[in-house]
Protein backbone atom coordinates (compact mmCIF):
# COMPACT_ATOMS: atom_id res chain seq x y z
CA UNK A 1 0.00 0.00 0.00
CA UNK A 2 1.39 3.34 -1.15
CA UNK A 3 1.48 6.82 0.76
CA UNK A 4 -1.79 7.48 -1.86
CA UNK A 5 -3.58 4.55 -0.92
CA UNK A 6 -3.42 4.57 2.65
CA UNK A 7 -6.65 5.29 4.35
CA UNK A 8 -7.34 8.67 6.40
CA UNK A 9 -8.26 6.88 10.26
CA UNK A 10 -10.93 8.02 11.79
CA UNK A 11 -12.68 7.33 15.14
CA UNK A 12 -15.60 5.41 14.70
CA UNK A 13 -19.17 7.15 15.45
CA UNK A 14 -22.15 5.38 15.96
CA UNK A 15 -24.08 5.75 12.28
CA UNK A 16 -20.88 5.81 10.58
CA UNK A 17 -21.68 4.02 6.86
CA UNK A 18 -19.38 1.74 4.95
CA UNK A 19 -18.96 3.01 1.25
CA UNK A 20 -19.57 -0.46 -0.69
CA UNK A 21 -16.35 -2.52 -1.25
CA UNK A 22 -16.19 -5.84 -3.16
CA UNK A 23 -14.58 -9.26 -2.06
CA UNK A 24 -14.65 -12.79 -3.35
CA UNK A 25 -13.68 -15.77 -1.59
CA UNK A 26 -11.47 -17.49 -3.98
CA UNK A 27 -10.73 -20.84 -3.79
CA UNK A 28 -7.07 -21.25 -3.63
CA UNK A 29 -6.67 -18.95 -0.65
CA UNK A 30 -9.02 -20.66 1.45
CA UNK A 31 -6.92 -24.01 0.58
CA UNK A 32 -3.76 -21.83 1.74
CA UNK A 33 -5.24 -20.48 5.05
CA UNK A 34 -6.37 -23.34 5.98
CA UNK A 35 -3.36 -25.06 5.60
CA UNK A 36 -2.04 -22.81 8.30
CA UNK A 37 -4.35 -23.98 10.53
CA UNK A 38 -3.94 -27.28 9.73
CA UNK A 39 -7.28 -27.82 8.34
CA UNK A 40 -7.53 -29.53 5.45
CA UNK A 41 -9.84 -27.09 2.80
CA UNK A 42 -11.74 -30.41 1.08
CA UNK A 43 -14.06 -30.36 4.60
CA UNK A 44 -16.01 -27.14 2.71
CA UNK A 45 -16.20 -29.10 -1.03
CA UNK A 46 -17.24 -26.05 -3.08
CA UNK A 47 -18.26 -24.13 0.09
CA UNK A 48 -16.68 -20.58 1.33
CA UNK A 49 -15.79 -20.96 5.17
CA UNK A 50 -17.43 -18.53 6.77
CA UNK A 51 -15.06 -17.77 9.16
CA UNK A 52 -13.24 -15.70 6.61
CA UNK A 53 -15.55 -13.10 7.03
CA UNK A 54 -14.49 -11.94 10.03
CA UNK A 55 -11.25 -10.98 8.47
CA UNK A 56 -13.18 -9.42 5.31
CA UNK A 57 -15.36 -7.76 7.72
CA UNK A 58 -12.17 -6.02 9.87
CA UNK A 59 -10.69 -5.16 6.08
CA UNK A 60 -13.77 -3.14 5.59
CA UNK A 61 -13.58 -1.33 7.78
CA UNK A 62 -9.68 -0.44 7.97
CA UNK A 63 -10.97 0.25 3.74
CA UNK A 64 -13.13 3.10 5.06
CA UNK A 65 -10.69 4.32 7.39
CA UNK A 66 -11.24 2.50 10.83
CA UNK A 67 -7.55 1.39 11.72
CA UNK A 68 -7.47 -2.49 13.14
CA UNK A 69 -4.41 -2.09 14.87
CA UNK A 70 -4.24 -2.83 18.59
CA UNK A 71 -8.08 -3.57 18.31
CA UNK A 72 -9.18 -7.10 19.99
CA UNK A 73 -12.37 -8.96 18.75
CA UNK A 74 -14.24 -9.86 21.73
CA UNK A 75 -17.92 -10.74 20.39
CA UNK A 76 -18.87 -12.08 17.11
CA UNK A 77 -21.97 -12.50 15.55
CA UNK A 78 -21.76 -14.65 12.28
CA UNK A 79 -25.07 -15.35 10.46
CA UNK A 80 -24.73 -17.87 7.61
CA UNK A 81 -28.28 -16.96 5.53
CA UNK A 82 -27.13 -19.07 2.65
CA UNK A 83 -24.00 -21.25 1.49
CA UNK A 84 -21.21 -18.83 0.12
CA UNK A 85 -20.17 -20.66 -3.57
CA UNK A 86 -16.19 -20.78 -3.50
CA UNK A 87 -15.12 -17.74 -6.40
CA UNK A 88 -18.48 -15.42 -5.75
CA UNK A 89 -17.78 -12.18 -6.11
CA UNK A 90 -19.68 -10.25 -2.80
CA UNK A 91 -20.60 -6.55 -2.26
CA UNK A 92 -19.98 -5.13 1.17
CA UNK A 93 -21.38 -2.95 3.38
CA UNK A 94 -21.56 -1.81 6.93
CA UNK A 95 -21.94 0.56 9.76
CA UNK A 96 -20.56 1.05 12.82
CA UNK A 97 -23.17 0.57 15.35
CA UNK A 98 -22.30 1.70 18.95
CA UNK A 99 -18.85 3.55 20.14
CA UNK A 100 -18.80 2.43 24.20
CA UNK A 101 -16.14 4.34 26.64
CA UNK A 102 -14.33 1.33 28.85
CA UNK A 103 -11.06 1.72 31.25
CA UNK A 104 -9.04 0.47 28.83
CA UNK A 105 -10.14 2.82 25.73
CA UNK A 106 -13.05 2.02 23.94
CA UNK A 107 -15.71 -0.88 22.43
CA UNK A 108 -16.98 -0.16 19.13
CA UNK A 109 -19.73 -2.27 17.58
CA UNK A 110 -20.39 -3.10 13.91
CA UNK A 111 -22.08 -4.80 11.53
CA UNK A 112 -20.97 -5.83 8.08
CA UNK A 113 -22.82 -7.42 5.43
CA UNK A 114 -21.79 -9.52 2.53
CA UNK A 115 -24.52 -9.46 -0.69
CA UNK A 116 -24.74 -11.26 -3.64
CA UNK A 117 -25.38 -10.02 -7.30
CA UNK A 118 -29.37 -11.02 -6.91
CA UNK A 119 -28.84 -8.05 -3.32
CA UNK A 120 -29.60 -10.79 -1.20
CA UNK A 121 -27.19 -11.63 1.96
CA UNK A 122 -24.97 -14.56 1.89
CA UNK A 123 -23.14 -13.54 5.15
CA UNK A 124 -23.88 -10.98 8.10
CA UNK A 125 -21.42 -10.23 10.77
CA UNK A 126 -21.91 -7.87 13.65
CA UNK A 127 -18.53 -7.61 15.96
CA UNK A 128 -18.04 -6.12 18.79
CA UNK A 129 -13.97 -5.07 19.33
CA UNK A 130 -12.32 -3.41 22.16
CA UNK A 131 -9.86 -0.52 20.68
CA UNK A 132 -7.13 0.29 23.70
CA UNK A 133 -6.10 3.52 24.69
CA UNK A 134 -2.14 3.70 24.32
CA UNK A 135 -2.67 6.12 27.28
CA UNK A 136 -4.56 3.79 29.62
CA UNK A 137 -1.72 0.78 29.10
CA UNK A 138 -2.08 -1.53 32.10
CA UNK A 139 -5.98 -0.04 32.90
CA UNK A 140 -8.30 -3.15 33.15
CA UNK A 141 -12.16 -3.35 32.05
CA UNK A 142 -13.26 -3.78 28.76
CA UNK A 143 -17.39 -3.32 29.91
CA UNK A 144 -19.45 -5.66 30.93
CA UNK A 145 -19.06 -9.42 30.35
CA UNK A 146 -21.26 -11.63 29.00
CA UNK A 147 -22.16 -14.92 30.68
CA UNK A 148 -20.62 -17.82 29.50
CA UNK A 149 -21.45 -20.43 27.11
CA UNK A 150 -20.16 -23.15 28.46
CA UNK A 151 -19.37 -23.06 31.92
CA UNK A 152 -17.25 -26.65 32.28
CA UNK A 153 -15.34 -27.17 28.93
CA UNK A 154 -13.86 -30.29 30.43
CA UNK A 155 -17.38 -32.30 30.72
CA UNK A 156 -18.62 -31.53 27.24
CA UNK A 157 -17.42 -34.23 24.19
CA UNK A 158 -13.61 -33.35 22.95
CA UNK A 159 -14.57 -34.12 19.17
CA UNK A 160 -11.69 -32.15 17.38
CA UNK A 161 -7.82 -30.47 18.63
CA UNK A 162 -6.29 -27.17 17.67
CA UNK A 163 -2.56 -26.57 17.68
CA UNK A 164 -0.81 -23.22 16.49
CA UNK A 165 3.04 -22.12 15.82
CA UNK A 166 4.55 -18.66 15.74
CA UNK A 167 5.25 -19.58 11.61
CA UNK A 168 2.23 -20.71 11.02
CA UNK A 169 0.50 -17.49 12.71
CA UNK A 170 2.62 -15.26 10.62
CA UNK A 171 1.99 -17.13 7.12
CA UNK A 172 -1.74 -16.74 8.14
CA UNK A 173 -3.29 -13.54 6.71
CA UNK A 174 -3.13 -11.40 9.63
CA UNK A 175 -1.15 -8.02 8.40
CA UNK A 176 -3.63 -5.46 8.90
CA UNK A 177 -2.93 -5.78 13.12
CA UNK A 178 0.52 -6.32 14.29
CA UNK A 179 -0.44 -7.77 17.41
CA UNK A 180 -0.76 -10.94 15.28
CA UNK A 181 2.93 -11.10 14.45
CA UNK A 182 4.71 -8.37 15.72
CA UNK A 183 5.71 -9.16 19.62
CA UNK A 184 6.19 -5.89 20.11
CA UNK A 185 2.84 -4.38 19.25
CA UNK A 186 1.22 -7.39 21.49
CA UNK A 187 3.25 -5.75 24.19
CA UNK A 188 1.92 -2.48 23.94
CA UNK A 189 -1.37 -4.64 23.96
CA UNK A 190 -0.66 -6.14 27.06
CA UNK A 191 -0.14 -9.43 25.88
CA UNK A 192 2.47 -11.80 26.60
CA UNK A 193 2.88 -12.82 22.66
CA UNK A 194 1.26 -11.95 19.43
CA UNK A 195 -2.57 -13.49 19.63
CA UNK A 196 -4.36 -15.16 16.24
CA UNK A 197 -6.85 -13.46 15.19
CA UNK A 198 -9.88 -14.20 16.21
CA UNK A 199 -11.20 -15.85 12.89
CA UNK A 200 -8.15 -18.06 12.68
CA UNK A 201 -9.70 -19.96 15.55
CA UNK A 202 -13.32 -19.73 14.13
CA UNK A 203 -12.11 -22.31 11.35
CA UNK A 204 -11.73 -25.04 13.93
CA UNK A 205 -15.67 -24.66 15.15
CA UNK A 206 -16.84 -23.54 10.97
CA UNK A 207 -14.84 -27.27 10.22
CA UNK A 208 -16.40 -29.19 13.03
CA UNK A 209 -19.58 -28.11 11.62
CA UNK A 210 -19.21 -28.95 8.34
CA UNK A 211 -17.92 -32.28 8.97
CA UNK A 212 -21.22 -33.31 10.68
CA UNK A 213 -23.16 -32.21 7.77
CA UNK A 214 -23.63 -29.12 5.06
CA UNK A 215 -25.25 -26.17 6.63
CA UNK A 216 -27.85 -24.42 4.69
CA UNK A 217 -28.32 -21.52 7.10
CA UNK A 218 -26.63 -21.23 10.83
CA UNK A 219 -26.82 -17.71 13.57
CA UNK A 220 -23.93 -17.89 15.97
CA UNK A 221 -22.52 -15.95 18.76
CA UNK A 222 -19.09 -15.90 19.01
CA UNK A 223 -17.28 -14.92 22.34
CA UNK A 224 -13.39 -14.22 22.61
CA UNK A 225 -13.02 -15.11 26.51
CA UNK A 226 -9.07 -15.80 26.49
CA UNK A 227 -6.32 -14.55 23.85
CA UNK A 228 -5.22 -17.83 22.01
CA UNK A 229 -1.32 -17.19 22.10
CA UNK A 230 0.89 -18.23 18.48
CA UNK A 231 1.92 -20.89 20.25
CA UNK A 232 -1.26 -22.15 22.42
CA UNK A 233 -2.54 -25.74 21.91
CA UNK A 234 -6.17 -27.50 22.63
CA UNK A 235 -9.26 -29.28 22.25
CA UNK A 236 -12.62 -28.64 20.10
CA UNK A 237 -15.56 -29.62 22.16
CA UNK A 238 -19.38 -29.72 21.74
CA UNK A 239 -22.44 -29.72 23.66
CA UNK A 240 -25.49 -30.75 22.72
CA UNK A 241 -29.05 -31.16 23.67
CA UNK A 242 -29.90 -34.96 22.20
CA UNK A 243 -29.11 -34.62 18.73
CA UNK A 244 -29.43 -30.48 18.73
CA UNK A 245 -25.47 -29.02 19.15
CA UNK A 246 -25.89 -26.01 21.33
CA UNK A 247 -22.58 -25.05 21.58
CA UNK A 248 -18.60 -25.58 20.39
CA UNK A 249 -16.04 -24.10 22.13
CA UNK A 250 -11.80 -23.82 21.98
CA UNK A 251 -10.44 -24.77 25.38
CA UNK A 252 -6.89 -25.26 26.86
CA UNK A 253 -5.78 -26.23 30.37
CA UNK A 254 -9.42 -26.38 31.14
CA UNK A 255 -10.29 -23.20 30.45
CA UNK A 256 -12.63 -21.58 27.37
CA UNK A 257 -10.82 -19.61 24.81
CA UNK A 258 -13.37 -19.12 22.15
CA UNK A 259 -17.05 -20.42 22.39
CA UNK A 260 -20.02 -20.44 20.09
CA UNK A 261 -23.21 -20.73 21.14
CA UNK A 262 -25.48 -22.04 18.29
CA UNK A 263 -28.87 -20.16 17.95
CA UNK A 264 -29.64 -22.12 14.29
CA UNK A 265 -28.62 -24.12 12.35
CA UNK A 266 -30.41 -25.79 9.93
Amino acid sequence: MNDRDQPKWIDPFPGFTFRETLVTAEAGEQARALGCCGIDAAVFGGDADPAFFIAHAIAAGVANGISADGSVNMLQGLVQHRPVPLDTPLAVNGRVLSVEPVPRGNVVGTEVWFSGEDGARYITTARKSLRPDPAKTGARGAGERPAPVVEDPLALAEIGAFAFEPEQVKAYNSELNPIHFEPEAAARAGFRAPIIGGGMGVHFIMAALWRRQRPQSFDLDIYFRRPIFWDDAGTVRLARDGERWTALCLEKDGKVQTEARINGLA
